[in-house]
């Protein structure tokens, strides 16, 4: 059993049933549709996919509360670790590393990387997604900020993921129509929508994902709320 928490935007928790958490893209401080009251008791892996600081903006002081394993581009985790983090695996796409109970592959992805530093942008190397094997032998993509692009058809033939994380709020990372091929090319059983309603411009919403595929039944558009833990 896995227990996922949405925690707004592209941030996300994943509990294993041996407690481990796993972390991904933290953006916590700042966060408008972080979830009040909701407090990070546990954080063993770190997952960035890109450098922007809605996805790497937690990611030092987590680092230095609970020093977790950090996976990123090698890029990035240079930069983090120029800034004082600790335990940071730099790797890249196609390449996999175990964490803990799980491995994790890098996967590609469709977006920028370019790092916040002091008022200027640095490079941050690309922006990637993961697959992440647990224990019980299922797989989960991490998409990361991504629009669609035609190799999605090879992270289904290569990994196989059942349940896929995809952004869907469009104007920084595809909306629901890109979204709505991506979930045909993965033909994972279980989407969860993410990065989107967090500022207006995201526009993109679950219902019209769900609406888009509903030719394709094999795919379940999984809406969470913020903050509410579900299992899977």
């Amino acid at each position: 059993m896995l227990d996922i928490t949405w925690l707004g935007h592209g941030t996300y928790t994943m509990r294993l049933a041996t407690g481990e958490v796993i972390l991904v893209d933290p953006w916590i401080d700042g966060n408008p549709a972080y979830p009040a009251g909701h407090v990070l008791d546990r954080v063993d892996v770190i997952l960035v996919s890109h450098g922007h600081f809605d996805h790497i903006h937690g990611v030092l002081p987590l680092s230095e509360k609970f020093a977790p394993r950090i996976v990123a581009i090698y890029e990035t985790s240079h930069w983090l670790e120029k800034k004082g983090a600790k335990n940071v695996i730099g790797m890249n796409k196609g390449g996999t590393v175990k964490v803990g109970p799980v491995s994790v592959t890098m996967t590609h992805a469709v977006h920028s990387c370019g790092i916040l530093d002091e008022g200027n942008i640095i490079y941050g190397g690309e922006a990637a997604g993961y697959v992440v094997r647990l224990p019980d032998r299922r797989s989960v993509y991490c998409a990361g900020d991504t629009n669609v692009f035609s190799d999605m058809q090879l992270i289904e033939r290569l990994y196989h993921p059942d349940l896929a994380f995809l952004p869907i709020g469009d104007l920084y990372t595809m909306g629901p129509k890109e979204a709505a091929l991506a979930c045909r090319m993965l033909d994972a059983r279980k989407v969860i929508p993410l990065h989107f309603g967090t500022f207006p411009p995201l526009t993109g919403r679950p219902e019209a994902l769900a609406e888009l595929l509903r030719d394709h039944p094999e795919t379940e558009i999984w809406a969470l709320e913020p903050g509410k833990t579900v299992q899977w």
